[in-house]
């Protein structure tokens, strides 16, 4: 089993698009937890050395922005509250394809291969739900009139 955690997927949107999902907290907050039931809260300084709390109810994550290189790399440390376990490293990696965004999700630096599978299953419906996201119709500012 491994300790490391590799998803690639093709989203159905700009490349500008999908950055924004990953770096604005008002769209982080549609998408960024595996249980949909759970209040999500997002705070995010993007940029480098800039940090980041995402409440999860009352699950909390936190960390800092490594590397912020828009629209195509981001990269930054994964830490839960409440544990001693060192943080961990996601780095996400988008270039444009025919039908969208490839996005490369990568997640390492797992103590244990049970760990990465714990996180491997979490990741799964978030991306779901991105992906969602990214599908809905985005209003256009220029043809919708309220």
């Amino acid at each position: 089993m491994d300790t490391e955690i590799r998803i690639e997927r093709v989203l159905p949107a700009t490349i500008g698009k999908v950055y924004d999902a990953w770096t604005r907290a008002d769209l982080l907050v549609q998408w960024y937890c595996p249980n949909p039931q759970l209040e999500l809260k997002v705070q995010a300084d993007v940029r480098a050395g800039g940090d980041y709390v995402v409440e999860m109810g009352p699950h909390v994550v936190r960390g800092t922005y490594l590397e912020v290189e828009p629209p195509h790399r981001l990269v930054f440390s994964w830490k839960w509250d409440g544990t001693d376990d060192e943080p961990t490293r996601v780095e996400v990696e988008l270039s444009e394809v025919a039908d969208g965004t490839r996005m490369v999700l990568s997640h390492t630096g797992f103590a244990s291969a049970e760990d990465a599978a714990n996180h491997q299953v979490a990741w799964d419906p978030e991306l779901g739900r991105l992906a969602s996201l990214l599908s809905a119709r985005q209003p256009d500012p220029a043809t919708d009139r309220g």
